[in-house]
């Protein structure tokens, strides 16, 4: 279950900065600063990858199509880009948030459909 998102303040700055902070488990995101960590490990993402995340966390269980995120993420017609494109990076970031064996699989694939985030 995804714990709701949930502001802090920036210390030593004007309370009017606010982070958005998503903590799931293991799994802690910060879109402002776009810092990933897996079990307190920085985890680096590309560009797109984080972006990819961040659509998924903040809309937990809902699934998204391979043109929906190519639309939302890449900001372009679906019609330029391949589901190899995200199948690519969806599976770079896998990896990369994988960092020990008891990590769940935090984005799940959608057959023939997309992908969502779920635990």
């Amino acid at each position: 279950m995804c714990v709701p998102c949930f502001t802090s303040y920036i210390r030593g700055h004007n309370n009017s900065q606010l982070l958005t902070e998503i903590q799931e488990g293991n799994l802690y995101v910060c879109l402002e600063q776009r810092l990933v960590r897996v079990q307190n490990q920085v985890v680096d993402l590309t560009a797109k990858e984080f972006d990819i995340l961040a659509l998924l966390i903040q809309n937990p269980k809902r699934v998204f199509t391979y043109e929906m995120i190519i639309e939302i993420v890449w900001n372009e017609d679906y019609s330029y880009y391949s589901r190899k494109a995200v199948n690519n990076h969806i599976s770079n970031m896998r990896k990369k948030l994988k960092i020990s064996p008891d990590v769940p699989d935090y984005i799940k694939s959608v057959t023939g459909v997309g992908y969502k985030f779920d635990t």
